[in-house]
């Protein structure tokens, strides 16, 4: 019969640990993709760029 008294009380309490476990658990999620996103994939190629051009002299450094 204690308990049938206290059972509002329970309840509260069941309801402040279920949020606080889902803030963890929501905070858990977060970190967690942002890690991902930092992350990379090594079979995926990288890009290269190849720039060839002539060196410029002084003077045509100057005239620009």
């Amino acid at each position: 019969m204690n308990v049938l008294k206290h059972m509002e009380a329970i309840f509260l309490a069941a309801a402040v640990l279920v949020g606080v476990t889902s803030a963890a658990h929501a905070s858990s999620i977060a970190k967690h993709a942002r890690y991902d996103a930092q992350v990379t994939i090594e079979c995926q190629q990288m890009a290269v760029v190849k720039v060839t051009a002539k060196c410029l002299a002084a003077v045509d450094k100057a005239a620009i």
